[in-house]
């Protein structure tokens, strides 16, 4: 008996050493992230905002880091009350979801299986709010809020990310 429990032992160690040999090696214990400088997303911001004014409209510009956290946010003197939040929970929206608030708006219609999206707290499905993306890293998001319509909002969230873009490419 003594001896068949030492075989059995043996041959477990043995299995357990092969199996372990054959394992994928353990994921680093840490990782690194890129991020939008400050100076990086307030000039983004600023082009959102000078995109809008070209185009006579007052607004709320936002950009947020890759978490949603809020890194800038400009509000033309007659832009409305209600757009800096909405241009903040564009970005964040964006962000959250990894996609554009205009496609986000498509995706959560009622009837389809995702409506439910819209009664989150602070996710916003109108057009204005885009991800700022480079090299496959997601970096922040862009929100634009008080054009008349979400179609010009989103044009003047797409002129502040093509400022910055050559800056971000690596």
């Amino acid at each position: 008996m003594k001896e068949l429990s030492c075989i059995i032992t043996a041959a477990m160690l043995l299995g357990a050493n092969a199996t372990a040999a054959h394992a994928a090696p353990a994921a680093p214990a840490t990782f690194s992230l890129k991020q939008l400088t400050l100076e990086t997303a307030q000039r983004a911001a600023q082009a959102a905002l000078d995109k809008c004014r070209k185009d006579g409209a007052q607004v709320a510009v936002a950009v947020v880091d890759r978490g949603g956290n809020t890194q800038v946010m400009l509000r033309d003197r007659f832009a409305g009350a209600h757009t800096p939040d909405t241009a903040v929970n564009k970005a964040w929206t964006s962000v959250s979801f990894k996609i554009s608030t205009t496609e986000l708006g498509k995706e959560t219609e009622p009837n389809k299986p995702s409506s439910g999206i819209r009664h989150i707290a602070r996710v916003v499905t109108v057009g204005g709010g885009l991800m700022i993306e480079a090299g496959g890293a997601l970096l922040g998001g862009i929100g634009v809020s008080g054009a008349p319509g979400g179609a010009m909002d989103e044009a003047c969230a797409q002129a502040g990310i093509k400022a910055i873009a050559d800056d971000l490419e690596f």
